[in-house]
């Protein structure tokens, strides 16, 4: 149960992006519940992968290119789907700042397991 109410959350947090910045469209809630469940399963299987194949690259730049994957990634998944469009690789790196402050934020909302 608490991981179709992540899911919602985060597909909220993607309309949210979408409605504060234009450089990222969502053409409906469809389209955001699709890229929101893509985005999770790109986060969980592809990235531990490209962040360890990356590692150098990562403690040469202190860290700031998982800001650059985050944002291929975000940018990767809207060239997949249709309904999600990201404009370019600066508004894939807002966008992605904001899914994941939006998301951090509404994923507060959610009780812990006690």
């Amino acid at each position: 149960m608490r991981l179709l109410l992540v899911w919602v959350l985060n597909a909220i947090a993607l309309l949210g992006v979408a409605y504060i910045y234009p450089g990222v469209q969502v053409q409906d809630w469809k389209s955001a519940a699709i890229a929101a469940l893509v985005l999770g399963l790109v986060n969980t299987l592809v990235k531990p992968i490209l962040v360890l194949l990356t590692l150098p690259v990562t403690i040469l730049t202190l860290g700031l290119f998982l800001v650059v994957l985050n944002a291929l990634l975000f940018w990767g998944v809207a060239e997949m789907l249709p309904g999600f469009n990201v404009s370019g690789f600066w508004a894939a790196v807002l966008g992605a700042i904001l899914y994941s402050i939006i998301g951090w934020a509404l994923s507060k909302l959610i009780p812990d397991r006690k």
